[in-house]
């Protein structure tokens, strides 16, 4: 079992274990160590949202990066794929990004990207938490001109800017499109919008004054009302929403409603497929995705694998398979001929490319997939024991799967990043799923719930 690292980096209430300066201090200690592949000065480069206690943590992992004697690259706010490019392009040896995502402020979370600009592997992740609680490193300690040095880099958003637009067709712009952008007072505030102006859009641009406390609050990906009612007042062609670092999406159509994630991944498959771009005609997805992804594209002649969830995962099928489209119902897009990891803005400028391309509205774009009646209910727990040792709990599963009889699917899992676990059916019929979830929930909350 892994000490730190969840399915996406490490995460927690910022000055609470592991999200404390001692503990980012320790994990810049040891990454820089892992990271040092050759003689000379490495550099690792580190972005942040715009959580208040990013000041904190970029801080520590400044200091133990740089006590290992490698150079530390700042580059301030950044959506997440953006440190993921900037690896790359500024010929690092690794990216950190400070984010707790979509969770709310006082929650902070530290991820890694390779010089390559992919998450790191589960076994690099081990070999980092080994270094911190062996005390194999501790005295390593590099003096005089070997310490590390910290650099600032003004031009970051100017670069990343251009990244993304390069994904487009050359020529394409985005005239005569209204579009409404909620920034979620994260990390896309300032380069989203100016992304969208320079291609010509008429841009609608809400929450976008962070104040390090309301990243997330009541708005971006997760809380879409303020987006809905601003498509429909300013009559705008579409919503996008981020979360906090950007590198999700969601859209609302020109009706006001929101764009199913599995809706949309299909629509790109097809699309793509037209195009004679899907790669081994194949979307990658998880297990959290609507069989009725299978129902749509397996007709079209296109496979769809599943993974565990989280966009690592997926992406690592990506690369096994040789396949360029991935992503998470949740919004996660992966198009991995333009970036690494999932990038909100790359897939916004990918659907307003379609529109355009194709001259539809987005309600008829995504009218390609029905989905089964679908639940998804959260539970708060006190512990994560294994499932296994919960027998009542899996023998009622199994007796509401042999109900279900192959129409439909049963899906418990903990979520990674927070204290809960997560519950998931599908079926012919809402009624029947929802009141099997109820039966779930309540063994659920009488062996593990969190006490309220």
């Amino acid at each position: 079992m892994r000490k730190l690292f969840g399915t996406d980096g490490v995460r927690g209430i910022a000055n609470v274990e592991p999200m404390t300066v001692e503990t980012a201090m320790k994990l810049g200690r040891a990454a820089a160590h892992i990271f040092k592949h050759k003689s000379g000065r490495h550099r690792i480069v580190i972005g942040k949202d715009t959580r208040l206690s990013c000041y904190m943590i970029e801080s520590a992992l400044t200091s133990g990066i740089c006590s290992l004697g490698v150079d530390v690259i700042l580059v301030g706010p950044m959506p997440t794929p953006a440190i993921a490019f900037l690896a790359r392009s500024l010929r690092a040896d690794a990216g950190v990004m400070i984010s707790a995502s979509h969770n709310s402020f006082q929650d902070n979370g530290i991820k890694f990207f390779s010089k390559e600009g992919l998450k790191l592997p589960d076994e690099v992740e081990k070999r980092i938490e080994d270094l911190i609680f062996s005390g194999e490193i501790d005295a390593i300690r590099p003096t005089a001109e070997e310490i590390g040095k910290v650099y600032r880099i003004d031009d970051v958003e100017g670069r990343y800017i251009e990244f993304v637009k390069n994904s487009l067709p050359k020529g394409l712009d985005f005239q005569g499109l209204k579009v409404v952008i909620d920034c979620a007072n994260g990390a896309s505030y300032r380069v989203a919008p100016m992304v969208l102006s320079e291609l010509g859009a008429e841009v609608v641009v809400l929450n976008n004054q962070p104040s390090g406390t309301n990243i997330n609050k009541d708005c971006g990906a997760l809380y879409p009302d303020q987006l809905k009612k601003a498509v429909v007042e300013h009559a705008a062609h579409v919503g996008i929403a981020h979360d906090g670092d950007a590198d999700r999406t969601i859209f609302v159509d020109e009706r006001g409603e929101v764009v199913d994630g599995d809706a949309l991944m299909v629509c790109f498959a097809l699309a793509m497929q037209r195009e004679q771009r899907l790669k081994g005609e194949a979307l990658v997805t998880t297990l959290m995705s609507n069989m009725g992804v299978e129902l749509a594209l397996h007709p079209k002649g296109i496979h769809v694998f599943r993974t565990q969830v989280g966009d690592r995962y997926v992406l690592e099928k990506m690369i096994k398979g040789a396949y360029n489209l991935g992503g998470e119902q949740s919004g996660h897009m992966i198009f991995l001929d333009y970036n690494t990891t999932g990038d909100g803005i790359v897939t916004a400028l990918q659907f307003l490319s379609l529109m355009v391309r194709t001259g539809k509205p987005v309600s008829e774009l995504v009218a390609c997939m029905s989905p089964l009646p679908q639940i998804l209910k959260n539970v708060a727990v006190s512990s994560k024991p294994e499932l296994s040792t919960l027998p009542e709990l899996t023998k009622k599963i199994s007796e509401f799967e042999k109900t279900l009889g192959g129409r439909g699917r049963i899906l418990v899992r903990y979520s990674g990043t927070e204290t809960l676990l997560r519950v998931m059916i599908e079926g012919e019929a809402q009624e029947t799923i929802t009141e099997m979830a109820d039966v779930l929930i309540e063994i659920i909350e009488k062996k593990i719930g969190a006490k309220k």
